[in-house]
C-alpha cells in the first residue's frame, strides 16, 4: 500500500498539511510524495525536505499512482484536462479534496475509468489530528479502502453517503476554525482577567483539547459533562447563561449552516461564469 507514490496536485494549504502529515505519520517518505504547484518559492521549501516537486502536473502523474487534487473549485476543470490523457485505467485512483465538486461532475471530465474518492480533511491533518470525511461510488469501493487507509493514519476517518460531504466541509474543514476562533475568544478573556497572553492562550488551549478528549473518549454527551461543573447559583452557569443570552450557540450554529449553504455553490457558480 505505502510503496504507491502519492502526487499532490495544487500544494496550497491543505495540499501541504497532507503531504507534511503522511511524512510525520511514519506512512510515507518524502521521495514517495510528488507535490506541485505554480511557486517555485514553496516548492524549494518542499524540495530541501527531500519531496519530489515539480510545477508540472504530468510529469507527478507519470511518476504517481495515487493522485490528490487538491486545487481551488475554479482550477478544478482545467486541471481534469490537463491531466487526463496521462490518466492510466487500473493504474491511477483520485482522491479529491476540492469543496463541492462532486464525484460523477469529476468523473464526466475523464474519458477513462479512473476510481474517485472525495475526500474532505482538516489542517489538522499536519499532526494526525485530522477530522476527516470519505465518500465514493460502490465500483469504487477498493479506491475507498486505499484512501481510508491512508488518512486512518492522519487522524480519524468516517465514511459517509456523498450527499452529505458538503455538510461536511462546514463541520469539519470549516469548523475547525470556528473552534479555534473559540479559542483565541477563551484566550482573549482570560488576558482581561489577569494572565499573561501566552499563559492565557496555552491554559485555553488545553482546557478546549481537555473537553475534546472527555466527550471521545467517554462518549458521554457535552451536556452531561456541562452538568458535572454547573452547581445551584455557581460560577459556571452563570457564564454560560450570560454567553447563552449573547447568543453563543446560535451563532455557531449559523455559522456552520452559512459555510454549507455557500460550499454546495463554489463548483456549480465557477462551471455558470
Amino acid at each position: 500500500m505505502n510503496k504507491k507514490k502519492i502526487a499532490i496536485l495544487g500544494c496550497g494549504n491543505i495540499g501541504s498539511a497532507i503531504a507534511n502529515g503522511l511524512v510525520n505519520s511514519g506512512l510515507y517518505k518524502p521521495s514517495q510524495i510528488f507535490v506541485t504547484r505554480k511557486s517555485h518559492e514553496q516548492l524549494d521549501k518542499f524540495s530541501q525536505k527531500g519531496f519530489l516537486t515539480s510545477s508540472n502536473n504530468l510529469e507527478a502523474v507519470k511518476k504517481s499512482e495515487i493522485i490528490i487534487i487538491a486545487v481551488t473549485p475554479q482550477q478544478l476543470d482545467d486541471l481534469l484536462l490537463e491531466i487526463n490523457d496521462e490518466l492510466i485505467e487500473n493504474k491511477h485512483i483520485l482522491l479529491s479534496v476540492v469543496t463541492g465538486a462532486a464525484i460523477n461532475q469529476i468523473k464526466s471530465k475523464l474519458t477513462k475509468k479512473i476510481p474517485v474518492v472525495r475526500v474532505m480533511p482538516n489542517t489538522a491533518i499536519a499532526i494526525q489530528e485530522s477530522m476527516t470525511c470519505i465518500s465514493s461510488h460502490e465500483e469504487d469501493n477498493n479506491a475507498l479502502e486505499i484512501a481510508k487507509y491512508i488518512f486512518d493514519q492522519l487522524g480519524s476517518t468516517i465514511v459517509i453517503h456523498e450527499e452529505l460531504m458538503v455538510p461536511a466541509t462546514a463541520l469539519c474543514a470549516s469548523g475547525i476554525a470556528f473552534f479555534l476562533r473559540a479559542i483565541r475568544a477563551a484566550s482573549q478573556g482570560g488576558i482581561e482577567i489577569g494572565f499573561h497572553a501566552e499563559d492565557a492562550l496555552f491554559m485555553a488551549s488545553q482546557t478546549a483539547k481537555g473537553a475534546a478528549s472527555l466527550i471521545l473518549k467517554s462518549g458521554a454527551h457535552p451536556e452531561g459533562e456541562v452538568d458535572k461543573v454547573t452547581t445551584p447559583m455557581g460560577i459556571t452557569i452563570s457564564g454560560l447563561n450570560q454567553m447563552e443570552h449573547a447568543g453563543f450557540s446560535s451563532s455557531l450554529i449559523k455559522g456552520i449552516v452559512t459555510s454549507a449553504e455557500k460550499a454546495k455553490h463554489l463548483y456549480s457558480q465557477k462551471k455558470e461564469d
